[in-house]
């Protein structure tokens, strides 16, 4: 058990510094968001299950964590994905060249 909590924790981390990156690197607000969620998320799973196998007394409490991060992950990225597009931010594009008109 031992080991294996320490590959999850350390899946985790790996995780959680692939969001950390993708969050610098990617080039507009929709990717990053897409990023931190995608790979935080997973990250932080891996993380709690991690910490679960090491500690098999704290299950309840981290399976509670796990429950909030699964439920007000999605919920605020898609949140701030609409003010995001509301508030008028064209998503990047890599040629600048429009591919719903017509050439002509």
């Amino acid at each position: 058990m031992r080991l294996a909590g320490d590959v999850f924790l350390i899946i985790g981390a790996l995780f959680c510094l692939l969001a950390a990156i993708g969050l610098l690197r990617m080039p507009d607000t929709y990717n990053r968001i897409q990023a931190g969620t995608k790979a935080g998320t997973l990250g932080a799973l891996s993380l709690l299950l991690g910490v679960a196998l090491l500690n098999p007394d704290w299950w309840a409490k981290l399976l509670t964590i796990a429950g909030f991060i699964l439920f007000t992950s999605p919920v605020g990225s898609s949140t701030i994905a609409r003010a995001i597009h509301l508030a008028g931010i064209k998503p990047w594009q890599r040629s600048p060249r429009d591919p719903t008109k017509e050439e002509t």
